[in-house]
């Protein structure tokens, strides 16, 4: 048997304290000598508005209306025993109905039409009252007075309740959106970082390839079969982003996209016949250091090698070191060009993969610097504090 949650319970007792207060009011009115079917016509419809499963609803069955439309005929009820002169009850039934409708409207409707059915429900809330001093050789004003303040009460309970939950329902509508945004930025850095990188790779080295087939024919094989690892490579990066934005119902492919281990591949690929990577990676690096440091790391180089590859195609030598020293984990990039590159200006970058890296170096507790280094060249540095593993 499948057990019934603690909502599910406090639902089917509603329902059943709605529907049992609904009988009584017509009991009551039968008791009276009171016509039955004005009575049973406003309860269903009261009823209808209130209990009808959301799933089954249909689109033009709109809060408004289904908050307006049981108040407008309460309301007119109520107008109608007064000009008749009839002695017409009101019951528990219909006043949590009201209560309901009221409740609905303050949480459920758009905020101008909120206030305007919620101010529908409360009158006609307020003026069921009135009915009981026509009735049973009627009441004195004092106690139609006390069963309005009592209404008057219930409601701005009722209408509390709702507008606290409005509230929540809107921090969280506010929290979701804003962390779409959050994970929209992380893919749009995603796809600079990796693609970006990748393609930048395949241009430089369709450039080589191009300077090559007049000179040294018979080496191109390497330099066309890095492009073809930097288009596959690249295809793969983009597969990963957009698995990640697809509600398939699989279990989409999670794994790091960047570590400390990536780097060598990283370093291995980047290398050309006109440019040498050497990576010196320190033993002492350990390898269980938290994943967002390790894809940190691993950005800082990608980033590196990318820029280098856009703003330095003359340099012969690139080193990337990854060194582990008194708890601080160091990554540094370095090339000995001289801001020479033959790139398109549109494949030249806007400047903010840097800031980026940075925001994600410093939000680790870290620190980034990239700048010219002594003599010539670039160097970009990347040190971790002690605290991250």
């Amino acid at each position: 048997m499948t057990p019934i949650s603690g909502r599910g319970c406090a639902q089917g007792f509603g329902v059943g304290f709605l529907i049992a207060a609904s009988l009584a009011d017509l009991a009551n009115a039968g008791a009276v000598g009171q016509s039955l079917w004005p009575t049973a016509v406003l309860l269903l419809v009261g009823l209808t508005a209130v209990l009808w499963p959301p799933r089954l609803r249909p689109t033009w069955f709109t809060p408004q209306l289904r908050t307006a439309v049981p108040a407008l005929l309460s309301a007119l009820y109520t107008v109608g025993a007064l000009v008749s002169g009839r002695a017409d009850l009101f019951g528990p039934g219909e006043t949590a109905i009201l209560l309901c409708l009221l409740f609905i409207a303050a949480r459920d409707c758009p905020p101008r039409s909120a206030v305007a059915c919620g101010l529908l429900d409360l009158v006609a809330l307020l003026a069921t009252p009135v009915r009981h001093s026509h009735s049973l050789g009627g009441a004195d004003g004092g106690e139609t007075l006390a069963f309005m303040v009592v209404g008057l009460a219930l409601a701005g309970l009722v209408a509390g309740l709702a507008a606290y939950l409005r509230s929540l329902d809107y921090r969280r509508t506010v929290a979701v959106a804003d962390t779409r945004r959050e994970e929209r930025v992380a893919i749009a850095a995603d796809l600079h970082d990796f693609v970006a990188h990748h393609v930048t790779g395949i241009l430089v080295q369709t450039q080589v390839a191009r300077m090559m087939a007049t000179s040294r024919p018979d080496d191109l094989d390497p330099v066309l079969e890095g492009i073809e690892r930097a288009a596959t490579e690249a295809l793969a990066s983009m597969r990963r982003t957009v698995g990640v934005l697809r509600d398939t119902g699989e279990e989409a492919d999670r794994r790091p996209v960047g570590d400390l281990a990536g780097i060598a591949g990283l370093t291995e690929g980047f290398a050309s016949p006109v440019q040498k990577a050497t990576l010196h990676h320190d033993p002492a690096v350990p390898y269980d250091l938290p994943h967002e440091v390790q894809a940190a790391a691993f950005r800082v180089v990608q980033e590196a090698l990318t820029n280098v590859r856009r703003h330095a195609a003359d340099a012969d030598e690139i080193t990337v070191q990854v060194r582990y020293d008194a708890g601080h984990l160091r990554v540094s990039v370095t090339d000995d060009g001289h801001g020479g590159t033959q790139l398109p200006a549109a494949a030249h970058g806007g400047g903010f993969g840097l800031i980026g890296l940075k925001e994600r170096v410093t939000a680790l507790g870290g620190d980034l610097h990239a700048g010219p280094r002594a003599g010539a060249g670039w160097e970009v540095r990347a040190v971790f504090p002690p605290g991250v593993r």
